[in-house]
């Protein structure tokens, strides 16, 4: 694994190693002339019961410099219930700061939570994070409410003919509630809109092996343009060659805000020079 493959700045690899009474999950560090080290050993009682035991503590983990996600629990003293039944329900009654701590479900059973100044979704299942709706730079100083929004137009006029109120039915199976996820203060209201598939994560951060493919395709565009195109070095030809894709605008693989300056958060400020 080279250099420049990973966002922590490690290369490893995970080899699973077989035994004669089970497995070893072990890790490869190629910074470390590929030294193999232990991390489980996975130990079979019978056919249908085997025994983990972990050989040690995660060693490059640095407990102080770690991020850390607040996990909902099962009735906690940070549910807010109500979201799920009422028409109106006004989630945060204060602004939203660093020490907020809320989760509730909707009527979906989709699962949205205040954690680090932070939105973010869980799994309805196991309560474990999903990932960002909304970032810190357009949540602190806000306050959420969830409001019904299925309006009197999606109500379907069986006297009449036609399709009326289809365009409010998500899937067959779906006979909850539509709501809507605000966030808002007095200078005005942001609707938090969920995914096609109904789920609120910000899906922003890239397949890794996606992003490969791209750059191979680009590395042979280029050598394409060299080849066919009138221009003189491979410089001119990557300043030639472009890429075209959706539904996504960049190549970037790191997801660090939400935001969208002027819109959903204030815009940066100019820096304009004059002679």
């Amino acid at each position: 694994m080279r250099a420049g493959t990973s966002r922590d700045g490690r290369q490893q690899s995970r080899l699973l190693r077989g035994t004669k009474d089970g497995f070893e999950i072990c890790t490869i560090d190629h910074k470390n002339d590929g030294k193999v080290r232990v991390d489980a050993t996975i130990t079979y009682r019978d056919d249908n019961h085997e025994v983990g035991v972990y050989a040690h503590e995660d060693e490059a983990y640095e407990h102080d410099n770690y991020f850390k996600v607040y996990q909902p629990q099962v009735d906690d003293h940070a549910y807010v219930c109500g979201a799920e039944d009422e028409e109106l329900c006004m989630l945060t009654p204060d602004p939203i700061t660093d020490e907020t701590v809320a989760w509730w479900k909707l009527s979906c059973g989709r699962v949205l939570g205040i954690v680090n100044g932070m939105m973010l979704e869980f799994d309805k299942s196991t309560l474990a994070p999903l990932g960002l709706v909304m970032s810190h730079d357009e949540l602190a100083g806000k306050q959420v409410a969830i409001i019904d929004s299925g309006l009197e137009e999606c109500m379907i006029n069986f006297e009449e003919d036609g399709m009326d109120g289809a365009d409010c039915a998500d899937t067959e199976q779906d006979d909850s509630r539509e709501q809507a996820v605000l966030v808002f203060d007095d200078d005005g209201v942001t609707v938090v809109q969920p995914n096609d598939d109904g789920s609120y994560w910000r899906k922003i951060v890239r397949n890794k092996i996606a992003r490969m493919k791209e750059r191979r395709r680009e590395k042979a565009a280029v050598e394409f343009a060299q080849m066919f195109l009138p221009v003189r070095t491979e410089e001119e030809a990557k300043q030639k060659t472009l890429s075209t894709w959706g539904p996504y605008t960049t190549t970037s693989g790191v997801a660090k805000s939400t935001g969208v300056e002027g819109i959903t958060k204030k815009a940066k400020e100019l820096n304009v020079y004059s002679s």
